[in-house]
């Protein structure tokens, strides 16, 4: 691993990485290799997770060339040096502020979407001119193995290089005087991370995620609400950090939208989800293991089946869950659903107010200044009104959290942004060299207090 970070150094500081060309041609290489690799990604996506192919697709390789197509159609504006005003009495130095690489990147991905989140990153840091290491989550074997395979046939290690293993490897990456850490991953080891960094005070961009409220006010598209919330939180078998995390509807409106949410997984996943194709599975024992044991702590209202030798836990609802119970103090991770009645929307504000500030926020209703309100009370990383998940899939919006849910932002311009250096040029003309700016000053100050 140090050799690897040595050899990367060593690259980046010959400036072979910083022409836009070879960068063009780093972003292409990785395009046409997802498009002849998709097949294989998608099936060690279904061996680590049961992801279909359509949802390894749609929700995978997908996003990462849509992030390609942006950065190749939009690269050479991003990367323009952009001129900014000069105060008069700098006259006539000129002011530019010029994106520079940042150097070494290290990027530690997650095991929900083992491909997306290893790849988004990277296009954003190749794009900005970088080197990149990455540490994908062991979690996910078979798409860590198709990354590493993948990645080596189409750069150099000097450029990118793939590093597999535990949590001891990525410790010693850690360590390492990387210019860049880009986590994703849970708050406990996010803590970890940016720990880590201070060390060797290296910025860091964490995405993180923890409880994500849905609202459902009253007079909401009750049939339209359960059908988007029921698609976007058992997704990936509920395993994504913008899943509607729990959901407080209003108190008229919760045994019909507790009707549609069940008439929705029927139709998406028919009467029995085990058989379904298009539905997936919980990572590991371990997390099996976590959610099991959460359904015990409400009453089932739809699903609540288990398999352990498959680990397959069905679409669940459940209402009657205890305030203290895990399921509405961590973040579930899951195929779970609490339903939470209210009669007075300032109350859930309220408590929503009182929790650690989510990564998504997800409002349904179709008073949209109301809509707008929640929006604006709510500190939250981002947002929909009449729908859930969608913000993260497009990649001109910025994604990332804030407080407890990240730091910083990826995706589109903010991506290149994060893995760039912002430096400040001043050029001033060596022929012209007014006399003002050097002592004495004499009756200068006048003059100066006069024109400021």
């Amino acid at each position: 691993m140090v050799a690897a970070f040595e050899a990367q150094r060593a690259f980046f500081e010959s400036g072979a990485t910083r022409g836009l060309p070879f960068r063009v041609r780093a972003l292409k290489a990785l395009r046409e290799a997802i498009l002849r690799e998709e097949k294989k990604i998608c099936a060690a996506l279904e061996a680590d997770l049961g992801k279909s192919e359509f949802e390894g697709c749609a929700t995978e390789t997908g996003p990462v060339l849509a992030e390609i197509d942006l950065a190749l159609k939009r690269l050479g504006g991003w990367a323009k040096p952009r001129s900014v005003p000069v105060p008069w009495n700098q006259f006539p130095t000129r002011g530019a502020i010029h994106p520079a690489p940042k150097g070494l990147v290290l990027i530690v991905s997650p095991w929900n979407y083992p491909f997306q989140l290893a790849a988004n990153p990277l296009v954003s840091a190749m794009a900005a001119g970088n080197c990149a290491i990455i540490k994908p989550s062991e979690l996910a074997p078979a798409t860590s193995s198709i990354l590493a395979g993948m990645f080596r046939s189409c750069f150099p290690p000097e450029h990118v290089a793939v590093v597999e293993g535990d949590a001891g490897t990525s410790s010693v990456l850690l360590a390492l005087p990387f210019d860049h850490i880009f986590f994703t991953g849970s708050s406990r080891v996010g803590r970890i991370v940016l720990e880590a960094a201070a060390r060797n005070l290296v910025p860091v961009t964490l995405e993180l995620g923890g409880k994500s409220p849905c609202i459902v006010c009253a007079g909401a598209n009750l049939a339209h609400a359960a059908k988007r919330i029921a698609w976007g939180k058992f997704l990936n078998a509920g395993q994504s950090c913008v899943a509607p995390d729990h959901v407080y509807v209003h108190e008229t409106a919760k045994d019909r939208f507790v009707r549609e949410l069940g008439a929705a997984l029927l139709g998406f996943y028919g009467p029995d989800p085990r058989r379904s194709p298009d539905y997936g599975r919980i990572v590991d024992d371990r997390q099996f293991q976590r959610l099991s044991a959460m359904l015990g702590d409400g009453r089932t209202l739809v699903g609540g089946g288990t398999d352990p030798a498959s680990r397959y836990i069905a679409p669940t609802v459940l209402d009657e869950v205890r305030e203290e119970s895990p399921l509405l103090t961590e973040e579930i991770f899951g195929p779970i659903l609490p339903v939470l009645p209210f009669r007075e929307l300032s109350e859930v504000l309220g408590r929503i107010r009182g929790l650690p500030r989510p990564l998504a926020l997800y409002v349904f209703s179709e008073d949209i200044p109301l809509a707008r309100r929640v929006m604006s009370e709510i500190p939250c990383g981002g947002a929909c009104i009449n729908d859930v998940v969608v913000q993260f899939a497009n990649p001109h919006l910025p994604f990332g959290g804030i407080g407890a849910s990240g730091m910083g932002a990826c995706h589109g311009k903010s991506g290149f942004d994060t893995f760039s250096h912002f430096k400040a040029v001043a050029r001033t003309p060596a022929a012209i060299d007014l006399p003002v700016k050097y002592p004495p000053y004499g009756k200068k100050l006048r003059w100066l207090k006069m024109f400021r």
